[in-house]
């Protein structure tokens, strides 16, 4: 009688066992700071970044936003710029690139982000746009 209380025991243990839900990992990983999610790579590491072996997009003349740099930095992998656009100063971020202070740049429109936080740069952002990349016009 014993040994079929240890049997129906270690069975039961088991069936308890093998039917928890498993937890189910995350469909999607947003990037640091909440950049616009991009498709990765072929053959990127998971949890690696995002943005390995990609380069900015190449913008063509007239393409939305025209503006003189104010400020640029670089944390992250990104470069951050500041542009007086007629009168109204925009940040702007896009994937690193060499880009100076006194340079004349346009990038396409793109919705903005409000309140931004770069982790890299520990500060926050009122609006930036999230760009594919800049061109210098200079």
């Amino acid at each position: 009688m014993k040994k079929t209380a240890v049997v129906i025991l270690a069975v039961v243990a088991l069936a308890a066992t093998g039917c928890k839900k498993k937890e189910e990992a995350p469909k999607s990983i947003a990037p640091q700071g909440g950049m616009p999610a991009q498709q990765m790579p072929a053959g990127a590491a998971p949890g690696g970044d995002p943005h390995a072996g990609l380069k900015p997009q190449e913008i063509p003349a007239g393409v939305g936003h025209k503006g003189k740099v104010l400020e640029t930095m670089n944390a992250g992998g990104y470069t951050y710029v500041q542009v007086d656009e007629k009168g109204e100063k925009l940040w702007l971020a896009v994937m690193e690139t060499k880009v100076k202070v006194g340079d004349t740049v346009e990038f396409p429109d793109s919705p903005p982000m409000l309140n931004f936080q770069s982790k890299s740069l520990k500060r926050t952002f009122d609006k930036i746009i999230f760009a594919p990349g800049l061109r210098i016009t200079n």
